[in-house]
């Protein structure tokens, strides 16, 4: 031992810290010969003198390059701070650090307390000033040498990722094999479940509508119970987060994408922080290889996905709204015709409001004059109507398509019915060895593999019941008549199980954009229609003027209270058009009270009495004057014997006073008591005379 390795007393009688310290848990786990030798500095520490000796080994698992909490190196700094340290044992200078800050730090501590640093080599007093050098040299080598490994690592990881043969990471799906690379994962019922998530998209080009319908089919979903390994799975109910991973990963268009994201560094708390998982775009990738391995999809359909999810985020400029329900058929579909800014929404009213188009972005913005308004009901109607009109001639096709795409939609679902009934059979057959070969005197495992057989063996009757309901049918909810529908598109379209929702979803599906404007001089709305064919058409709807509503009393209503109402009372022209199914503006049915109201209005004259001339006269006042029954009277104007007319189908019957005189009438009465039809010429007796 040379003079310099010589400690003094003073020091000898503090404490010697051996401070362990390994960069991974995989050297933890694998290396385990450096750790075994840096606990073997304790034996070091006692021949030097110390008869206290601790050993701080909280870091283990910890990098020393400052980006990480070491809690057993800031125990360390505290010990020296209060004086209680007279050598600190490491294996070499990476061990306390890897950066300068903390290295030079360490060694100022050490100055201030007259506290050695010991390593293999020797014994260091940072007092000293070549001692100082000579450590200071050591940590600026240990922090070289971690820059050195790490771009050494890094280039090389880059280098093979260039050429995809770095294999990193990959999605549910995929497994790297030995002999052909990434390819597909040999489990049927996990590509058959991530193809029906891609099948529905295209269905109804929306990830919120695709988890829903997934959901309410009762579609379970692969979660890794294995961390990141993938090699074993549990099946839940599938998740919005399951849907839109899929749809934004380039992995399953056949494409090896390498430097998706990237790392973030914060000071937080005077420490150097890392987070990972920032995403960058796809301009930025460090290495975008297409065509790399079979995709579950094409890469243009790649493309046109990450558009779709694009053009449907909610708030977004120039995102197009894909349909999100409400009472606006066309909301986010109108675009100004003037500033070529997209007309909002609002709902004027009282709750539930009506909604009205209106383009608001001059007037916040800039404070200019607002450039358009309408209200959104007869537009609404007219482009629903003009749908209708469009989709008419191919209404017979759409039909027939749309029964295939059903007929197919069950395939998958019974398909994946019997990828889980499959899987759940396995698993119970797996439950049933497993308990079979365990000892039946070790209770304390037999019980538990019998719950494990048991819930696996609900599980498959689970299966079971859910396979076998689509074959059952249920008279609550039968076959689409798709034909039938396409007979009456109207009544289709109207149907109570029919949402807006599902109408914007149709009018997305047909027209891209509609350009409005409003012709001041006709007081019309002018909507350019542009089709996704790339046709364009033109419609315009008559715009409301002040004051008025929707709620007016229909022309049918108006042409028979003009007819009846010189000859009959307002209780008579209320029945009628209650028989009629005529209904009021508000939808009500109608009154004498409300027929008046009209008639004043609408400047219909008074009903006249028919008992002031005594010309005409009702049914009931027929029977009255002659002093029969008015089923009597009904029935002679049914077989013509008495002449009768009638304002509109269903109004009362109007009889001139003149004809009760008739001799037919008259005839008619006198044999009132007779059966009620009369023979007739061709008519042979029953009883005949003999």
């Amino acid at each position: 031992m040379m003079d310099g390795d010589i400690l003094p007393p003073a020091i000898l009688q503090r404490k010697a810290v051996v401070y362990v310290r390994q960069s991974t848990q995989a050297q933890v786990e694998i290396n385990t010969e450096s750790r075994r030798r840096q606990y073997e500095l304790v034996e070091v520490a006692r021949r030097r003198g110390f008869r206290a000796v601790e050993v701080i080994d909280d870091d283990l698992g910890r990098s020393a390059s400052g980006m990480v909490a070491r809690p057993g190196f800031e125990k360390l700094v505290a010990a020296l701070c209060a004086g209680e340290i007279g050598a600190v044992l490491c294996f070499d200078a990476s061990r306390l650090a890897r950066n300068g800050r903390d290295w030079h730090h360490l060694l100022e501590l050490c100055g201030l307390v007259e506290a050695r640093v010991i390593d293999l080599d020797g014994v260091y007093d940072p007092c000293r000033p070549n001692d100082r050098l000579l450590l200071g040299m050591k940590g600026s080598i240990s922090e070289f040498e971690l820059g050195v490994i790490r771009a050494r690592m890094v280039d090389a990881a880059r280098a093979k990722a260039r050429r995809g043969e770095l294999r990193i990471s990959v999605p549910i799906g995929y497994v790297w094999h030995r002999d052909i690379g990434l390819g597909f994962d040999p489990d049927i019922r996990l590509q058959q479940v991530i193809r029906l998530v891609f099948e529905r998209f295209r269905q109804l080009a929306s990830a919120r509508q695709t988890h829903l319908s997934l959901t309410a089919e009762g579609v379970v979903f692969p979660r890794p119970s294995d961390g990141k390994r993938l090699t074993s799975f549990n099946w839940t109910p599938i998740r919005y987060r399951n849907v839109i991973g899929l749809l934004k990963n380039p992995f399953y268009a056949g494409a090896y994408v390498y430097g998706k994201s990237e790392k973030r560094i914060e000071l937080i708390n005077g420490r150097a922080r890392k987070s990972y998982g920032h995403g960058k775009p796809p301009q930025e990738w460090d290495v975008l290889i297409r065509d790399h391995h079979e995709g579950y999809i094409v890469w243009t359909e790649y493309e046109r996905n990450q558009a779709l999810l694009a053009a449907n985020a909610y708030g977004r400029a120039g995102g197009r709204k894909s349909g999100r329900g409400g009472r606006a058929l066309l909301a986010g579909m109108l675009t100004c015709g003037r500033c070529g800014r997209g007309l909002a929404v609002a709902y004027t009213g009282a709750p539930p409001g009506r909604p009205t188009y209106r383009c608001d972005r001059p007037n916040l913005m800039l404070g200019l004059p607002r450039c358009l308004g309408f209200g959104g009901s007869r537009v609404d109607a007219a482009i629903a109507a003009e749908i209708l009109r469009v989709v008419e001639p191919m209404a017979i096709e759409a039909a027939l398509e749309a029964e295939r795409m059903h007929r197919e939609r069950e395939a998958e679902r019974r398909r994946i019915a019997e990828l889980d009934l499959q899987q759940a059979e396995y698993d119970a057959s797996l439950a049933e060895r497993r308990y079979a070969a365990c000892d039946p005197e070790n209770r304390l495992i037999a019980a538990q593999l019998e719950k494990h057989w048991e819930a696996a063996l609900r599980r498959v009757e689970a299966c079971r019941a859910r396979l076998a309901a689509p074959d059952a049918p249920d008279p609550a909810t039968p076959m689409p008549d798709f034909r039938g529908l396409a007979a009456d598109l109207a009544a289709a379209w109207s149907a109570p199980g029919v949402t807006t929702r599902s109408r914007q979803q149709l009018i997305r599906t047909l027209i891209s954009d509609i350009i409005a404007d409003v012709d001041e001089a006709t007081r019309e709305v002018i909507l350019t229609i542009h089709w996704r064919g790339g046709q364009h058409s033109q419609l315009r709807v008559r715009k409301p003027r002040t004051g008025e509503h929707g709620c007016q009393t229909p022309e049918q209503a108006l042409a028979v209270m003009e007819r009846m109402a010189t000859r009959f009372s307002d209780a008579d022209i209320a029945a009628t058009l209650n028989r009629m199914g005529v209904r009021t503006g508000q939808n009500k049915s109608w009154t004498a009270h409300r027929v008046a109201s009209i008639r004043r209005v609408r400047g219909i004259h008074a009903f006249r009495s028919a008992q002031k001339d005594g010309f005409w006269l009702t049914m009931r006042e027929a029977a009255a004057k002659l002093g029969v029954t008015s089923h009597l009277i009904r029935r002679l104007i049914k077989s013509g014997k008495l002449p009768a007319e009638q304002v509109v189908p269903g109004a009362p019957w109007q009889i001139q006073a003149t004809d009760l005189e008739d001799d037919l009438v008259i005839d008619a009465l006198k044999h009132k008591g007779h059966p009620c039809h009369a023979a007739g010429p061709d008519q042979l007796p029953m009883f005949p005379d003999t």
